[in-house]
């Protein structure tokens, strides 16, 4: 009963960060939209979060198997709430200031996130993978899921009580969740009997890295075409404005959570407790891999037929005729917003049972004593897979358009899949096998 009180109270305080998160972001691109402030700069805003979560995750876990899960956490929280402390006076908000406040709280997200993940491990019994399963699935589903509302509560937040405001209000909460959990929460969870060499950041073990590597591909996956290739697509071509959009993200972000947390009820072959494994991540990887190429294909089909339809219907029906022509000659083709909405929903799906099986797998794969390293370690390369997509987002936008994108996810996804071939068909723990060979 005390590890299920311990989950709901690590849970409370990760929902907790992740709405502030999420409402921060918008608040802070919001505000500076509003403001005058031109896309790039914007953009740059957030560079620093996401370099600073890459090595935030490399140290962490190492950080946190010397002094304990829990004071990670903690420090998680206080540096989230030192960093919307930072924002609450508009005479200071200069860019490189913002982007030090976000790169403060890049460091607490990634702490939070890594303490978080880290304790279910040791809150489950060994053995019961399919509980554990459940559990992360839980943990990871809800989490995306407020993220999303954290996108609605930073819109209505600064309408409502301003920017600065805003940031009081959020660093409140969070420092009644921290008084919470500090008081009610063990010390020492997570922390490791024996001291940990630096050197241990960095994992031995072949199915750790081989899981860590297609993680950094399957989020780089996403964020091609979800960081700056889909909204500007939205924005230029389908001629959405910047609500509708926002919404859009929302609701993308809240469907994928809640899929994440039915995601063992959507996966077969976990009987006697044995749970998913490296075949599992491996069929998921690639199936979800047609979704975008599919897309693309449909994209550049539009344009064919579009400009088909438009020569034909011009040599036949000149003037206002035109367009019905176009639009009555084709109705299920000529109509690119469906194909993009539909599509990506879908992917959203896969997308969220990739995600909650890997988040799954890295700790089953993990012996107890070395649980924060490896979360560490593998959430290093999901926040390096965030910063190779996000920079390849606007960088194949530029040249080859969201079909490009969707090309590259693809492309990604496939190389996911491939080096799941590496991860064992069984589950192996660290504690009975070194060398992470399948079976």
């Amino acid at each position: 009963m005390s590890n299920l009180k311990n989950y709901i109270l690590i849970t409370l305080s990760y929902w907790g960060f992740t709405i502030t998160d999420g409402a921060l972001r918008m608040l802070v691109l919001l505000y500076f939209h509003n403001l005058g402030y031109p896309p790039i700069e914007i953009a740059f805003l957030f560079l620093f979060y996401e370099i600073f979560g890459v090595v935030t995750n490399l140290v962490g876990g190492w950080i946190g198997s010397r002094i304990g899960l829990n004071r990670t956490m903690h420090a998680g929280l206080a540096l989230q709430i030192g960093a919307l402390l930072m924002l609450t006076e508009a005479s200071w908000l200069s860019v490189p200031y913002v982007m030090a406040a976000q790169a403060l709280s890049g460091i607490a997200k990634d702490l939070n996130k890594m303490s978080a993940k880290s304790s279910v491990k040791l809150f489950v019994p060994q053995g019961q993978n399919n509980t554990l399963f459940k559990w992360v699935a839980i943990l990871t589903g809800s989490k995306n899921a407020l993220k999303g509302a954290g996108f609605f509560l930073g819109g209505v937040l600064l309408t409502f009580l301003g920017f600065g405001h805003s940031m009081y209000a959020m660093a409140a909460g969070l420092l009644i969740i921290l008084g919470i959990t500090m008081y009610l929460l063990p010390t020492e969870i997570g922390k490791t009997k024996a001291k940990v060499q630096f050197t241990a950041i960095f994992s031995k073990n072949q199915q750790i890295n081989a899981l860590s590597a297609a993680r950094l591909f399957l989020f780089g996956a996403r964020d091609i075409w979800f960081v700056v290739g889909l909204p500007v697509y939205f924005q230029e071509h389908l001629g959405w404005n910047h609500t509708l959009v926002g919404t859009f993200f929302a609701l993308w972000i809240v469907g994928y959570g809640a899929v994440q947390s039915v995601a063992p009820r959507m996966i077969r072959g976990q009987r006697h407790d044995l749970g998913p494994d490296g075949r599992t991540a491996r069929m998921w990887a690639l199936v979800l891999a047609v979704f975008p190429i599919l897309i693309a294909g449909m994209l550049w089909l539009d344009g064919v037929v579009a400009q088909v339809n438009v020569d034909l219907c011009h040599q036949q029906y000149p003037g206002i005729l035109q367009n019905w022509c176009k639009t009555l000659s084709w109705p299920f083709l000529y109509d690119p917003a469906t194909a993009v909405v539909v599509g990506l929903g879908l992917f959203g799906i896969v997308f969220a049972v990739n995600s909650s099986l890997h988040s799954y797998l890295i700790l089953a794969y993990s012996d107890h004593d070395k649980v924060a390293l490896n979360v560490g370690f593998y959430y290093m390369s999901n926040a390096m897979g965030r910063l190779l997509g996000t920079i390849a987002s606007g960088f194949i936008y530029q040249f080859y358009g969201l079909i490009g994108c969707l090309t590259g996810s693809s492309l990604f996804l496939l190389i996911a899949g491939s080096i799941s071939y590496y991860l064992p068909t069984r589950l192996v723990s660290e504690a009975s096998d070194h060398g992470g060979e399948s079976s």
